[in-house]
């Protein structure tokens, strides 16, 4: 059994196999999963895992380059936005319309669905490189 780290090992693949610019999705229990794009779905029942609880763990084995999150999530979940910024203190989030992002998640590797159960708690990471010793 792994010592650190994520535990869900199709999470764990797919952290290890990203590279430069590839994304994935962590998804609230209502964003659609479009055709075509690997579901990876850790819910549990209504608020568990939480969007923002996953988040921060898949964080701590991802190097992120950039954020996207809906437009819609500044005034409807105030809240979870905030909660985003300050997890990327160094990254500003690139705002879309719902829809755009719903249509970027086309591109992404996996879409993690959690339990959360509040409006637009989504979001896109593209990953980076690491390449300091």
């Amino acid at each position: 059994m792994k010592k650190h780290g994520i535990l869900n090992s199709e999470i764990s693949k797919v952290l290890s196999d990203l590279g430069h610019t590839d994304s994935i999705c962590i998804a609230d229990a209502g964003l659609p999963i479009p055709d075509g794009v690997r579901k990876i779905d850790i819910s549990l029942k209504k608020g568990l895992p939480s969007f923002i609880e996953t988040l921060k763990t898949v964080l701590n084995d991802m190097w992120v380059e950039n954020i996207y999150l809906a437009e819609e999530i500044k005034t409807m979940n105030q809240e979870v936005n905030n909660e985003v910024c300050q997890l990327f203190p160094n990254i500003q989030p690139e705002y879309i319309s719902h829809s755009d992002f719903k249509t970027l998640t086309k591109t992404c590797k996996v879409i993690i669905r959690t339990g959360e159960m509040t409006p637009y708690a989504n979001v896109i990471l593209t990953s980076n490189v690491n390449f300091e010793n």
